[in-house]
C-alpha cells in the first residue's frame, strides 16, 4: 500500500514555528519561503521527520555530517553514557583522557598512515569546520613567516574573516570585503572541461607563488599557504583534473609554502576513499577535518605534520588558539565511537 501523499508542507505546526522565528532570528540566517523551512523533529537512519509528522529522505545527509545516517546505536551509546559520566572539561587546562585518544587516532589515521610510520601528526581541536581552516592559516604563518594565502575560484572554507581571505566565493566575502584581511589571491580550480594546459598552469602557479599579495600599500605580501578543497563541496561539487594536486604539492615544496587541505566536507568516505587527496596520493602539511568526524556533533580538528605544528610556542599558561569548549569530552567520545563505527578503529 502506498503511503498517503502529503499535501501540506509545512503543516500548521511548521508555519507557526517559522513565524516566531522571524521574528527572533536574524532574517539572514534560515530561508523562507513555501515549503521552506522544513522543522526537524526527529531522524533515523535516512529518514527525518517533521514537526507535523510528515516523514521525508534526506538525501543531504545533513550538510554531510551524518556519514552513517542519523542516530547511528554506536554513537548514541556513547554520547549516552559520556553525558552521564562527563561532558565538559577545561581543554586547554586540564582536559578529558578522551582528548588525548582522539589527537592519537587523527594522527593515526593521516600522516602516520600515509609515511607508513616514518611521521605523525598534532592536532588542535575545534568547534568548527571555519576555525579548523583558520587555525591551519595562522599555522602556515607561524610555520614559513609568510602571511599570504592562495585560494581558488569556486572554494569554500567558511565564513571567519582567514577563511573568507582563502575563499572563492563573492557571495559571502563581497559584503565584508573591507573587513576582509587582504593576504589572499586566487587560482582557477582546473577541471577536465576547462581546457586549461598544465605547463601554462603551472608558469601562472609559480608566477603566483613568487609575486605573492598585492597588499593596500603596494608591497607584495609573500605566500605562506595553498588552502583548497581537493573536491569543491559548496561549489558544486567539481573535481580537478588529475594532474592538478601533484602539480600543489611539487608548487610548495619549491615555494617554501605548506599545502593545506580543507576536507571538512570530503573527509571520511565521502568520495570513496578515506580522504579525497588519496585518489591523487598526494599528502597535505595540514589538512582539516569536521562533519562526519563525530556525525552531529559540533567537533572539527586541523591536523598537521608534527614538525609544521611545532612552529607554535609551548604554551606558557595560556594558549593563542584556544576556545572554551576545546576538546569537549561528548564530542571527543562520540568521534571515536563514529571513527570505530566506519571501521576506522578497533
Amino acid at each position: 500500500m502506498l503511503p498517503e501523499l502529503v499535501t501540506e508542507i509545512p503543516g500548521p505546526r511548521s508555519r507557526g514555528l517559522t513565524e516566531e522565528l522571524r521574528a527572533y532570528e536574524s532574517r539572514n540566517v534560515t530561508y523562507v519561503s513555501p515549503g521552506f523551512p522544513v522543522f526537524w523533529e526527529r531522524a533515523e537512519g535516512v529518514n527525518v521527520w517533521d514537526a507535523d509528522g510528515n516523514r521525508f529522505l534526506d538525501l543531504t545527509a545533513a550538510f554531510a555530517v551524518t556519514a552513517l545516517g542519523h542516530g547511528p546505536e554506536a554513537v548514541r551509546a556513547a554520547a549516552r553514557e559520556q553525558i552521564d559520566t562527563l561532558y565538559h572539561a577545561m581543554g586547554d587546562v586540564h582536559p578529558s583522557p578522551l582528548k588525548v585518544e582522539l589527537c592519537r587516532e587523527l594522527s593515526r589515521l593521516t600522516f602516520e598512515t600515509w609515511t607508513h610510520g616514518a611521521q605523525s601528526g598534532k592536532t588542535i581541536l575545534t568547534n568548527s569546520g571555519s576555525e579548523a581552516v583558520e587555525a591551519a592559516i595562522k599555522t602556515a604563518l607561524l610555520a614559513t613567516g609568510k602571511p599570504g594565502v592562495l585560494g581558488f575560484e569556486g572554494a569554500y572554507h567558511g565564513l571567519g574573516f582567514g577563511a573568507l581571505a582563502a575563499g572563492g566565493m563573492d557571495y559571502f566575502k563581497t559584503p565584508f570585503i573591507r573587513q576582509v584581511p587582504p593576504i589572499g589571491t586566487l587560482l582557477p580550480f582546473p577541471t577536465e572541461v576547462s581546457n586549461i594546459a598544465p605547463e601554462s598552469y603551472r608558469q601562472r602557479l609559480d608566477e603566483t607563488l613568487e609575486r605573492g599579495v598585492a597588499g593596500p600599500d603596494g608591497k607584495a605580501v609573500p605566500i605562506g599557504a595553498i588552502v583548497v578543497e581537493p573536491i569543491q563541496g559548496r561549489g558544486g561539487e567539481v573535481v580537478p583534473t588529475d594532474w592538478f594536486h601533484p602539480m600543489l604539492r611539487e608548487a610548495t615544496d619549491r615555494h617554501g609554502a605548506l599545502l593545506i587541505y580543507d576536507e571538512i566536507y570530503t573527509g571520511f568516505f565521502r568520495t570513496g576513499e578515506r580522504f579525497a587527496a588519496d585518489h591523487w596520493n598526494v599528502m597535505p602539511d595540514i589538512i582539516c577535518l569536521g562533519k562526519a568526524l563525530t556525525g552531529g556533533f559540533p567537533l572539527a580538528a586541523t591536523v598537521g605534520r608534527a614538525h609544521v605544528m611545532d612552529a607554535w610556542p609551548e604554551s606558557n599558561g595560556e594558549a593563542l588558539h584556544t576556545s572554551t569548549f576545546l576538546g569537549n569530552p561528548l564530542g571527543c567520545r562520540m568521534a571515536l565511537a563514529q571513527l570505530k563505527a566506519l571501521g576506522e578503529s578497533d
